[in-house]
């Protein structure tokens, strides 16, 4: 590819985007590249504190039980107070918590207030999903959405990097600059990014708007559907961090070689996130999840006869391929489905699945490798993956407007023709 065919694919890529969604975009890539805590958190509590690893394990298990029950709250508080409080309130708790947990000595005061911090930094997600939604036009979601995703990674890949470096010289510091960088994500938000709430429609008066209960969301089968193949997709992605690694570890292979081989997964994402969604943006959102399904199930499924460092990297490939397709894609179908002035809601309920299958997927993979062997867990990814692209398939059968996802209020919503309360 030339320089000037590079220079005008960028171009295309993030141009038409409002200035709104890049002070967004922006405040991410800070959270991300501060993101210490939730990186070295085992070894903190393991070789710092000198606790077992099974209790560290129940602290990380916290952590994500608070991500669970914050992803509701915080979707009915971004329907109800706004996108913006909602930015606000989570990102000042989530910078006061962090710096907290830094200074916590007791086991019971840890374990507390991690889970506070998992409940702190996923309340974000709803609101910013939905923020997202409100400014950028639906044709060039998709592009917004993995533009986003993108810099999640990216911010994450340099944050990983430097939080072995920073836990070297002093574990302490790793907290407060997490603190301070996301309390600079807050004041970043409180400056440039007003509020993005749907206003009434033309001849309502403020308040007169359907309000979108979770029975709403509950009732609405088919979002709902979407939210169970979700989880299942989320199963699958988990195993990469939680079963990939003990696998590894029992084949003989070193942390070394894990790391490795999972950072495939970074770096394809980095450089590959952008032009894969300029390939996949007016095509088909239906089968790129089918496909994204199958390559996540049986990328993970050929890791059974990956007896290499290089092979393993070769499935990592594979499934990280599906994770770039299935990101933008997934989370701009949620949009499709979600009415209006229920956004935060469903996008609460959306981001549940994530942190339900981080709960469930350590249990499942220890279960079963320790029951059967890694083999049959690899061969449980698989199916799983087929049973999500079959989901896919079937969910979306005569959805309301057979174009691209990219958002928009559907015309058989059931918050259209129901007032609900939360």
């Amino acid at each position: 590819m030339s320089p000037a065919t590079l220079r005008r694919a960028l171009s295309e890529t993030v141009s038409g985007l409002p200035r709104e969604f890049w002070w967004l975009w922006t405040s991410t890539l800070v959270n991300r590249l501060g993101a210490f805590v939730a990186t070295f958190m085992a070894l903190y509590l393991t070789l710092e504190r000198g606790y077992s690893a099974s209790y560290a394990g129940l602290v990380v298990a916290l952590h994500g039980l608070g991500g669970v029950v914050a992803s509701l709250g915080a979707g009915v508080l971004t329907d109800r107070l706004g996108r913006r409080p909602t930015l606000l309130v989570a990102q000042a708790s989530t910078a006061v918590s962090v710096a907290l947990l830094g200074f916590m000595q007791h086991p019971l005061s840890i374990a507390a207030v991690a889970f506070l911090v998992g409940a702190a930094s996923s309340a974000s997600r709803p609101a910013v999903q939905a923020m997202m939604a409100d400014i950028v036009r639906p044709e060039d979601r998709v592009r917004a959405f993995s533009l986003n995703y993108w810099a999640i990674n990216l911010g994450f890949a340099v944050s990983a990097t430097a939080a072995g470096f920073i836990a070297e010289s002093s574990y302490l510091a790793g907290f407060l600059i997490e603190a301070v960088m996301t309390m600079a994500c807050a004041v970043l938000i409180y400056l440039k990014l007003p509020e993005s709430r749907p206003l009434p429609a033309p001849g309502e008066k403020p308040g007169d708007e359907p309000v979108v209960g979770l029975g709403t969301v509950l009732r609405d089968g088919r979002f709902m559907g979407v939210v169970g193949l979700s989880f299942l997709i989320a199963l699958i992605f988990q195993q990469g961090s939680v079963a990939l690694p003990v696998a590894m570890g029992q084949a003989g292979f070193s942390p070394a070689d894990y790391g490795l081989a999972i950072a495939v997964n970074g770096v394809l994402i980095v450089a590959l996130q952008i032009p894969v969604t300029r390939f996949i943006e007016h095509r088909d959102p239906r089968r790129l999840l089918v496909i994204s399904a199958l390559l996540a199930g049986y990328g993970f499924g050929l890791t059974a006869f990956a007896d290499s460092v290089g092979l393993i990297a070769l499935t990592v490939c594979v499934w990280t391929l599906a994770e770039i397709v299935n990101a933008p894609t997934q989370t701009g179908l949620v949009v499709q489905l979600s009415p209006l002035h229920g956004r935060g809601r469903y996008q609460g309920m959306y981001t549940m699945s994530w942190s339900v299958a981080a709960l469930v997927a350590p249990l499942m993979s220890g279960f079963v490798i320790d029951r059967y062997g890694a083999e049959w867990l690899w061969g449980l990814s698989a199916v799983i993956g087929t049973v999500a692209a079959v989901g896919y398939w079937t969910l979306m059968r005569g959805l309301p407007g057979a174009e691209p996802v990219g958002g928009g209020k559907r015309a058989d919503s059931p918050a259209e023709a129901e007032v609900g309360a939360a």
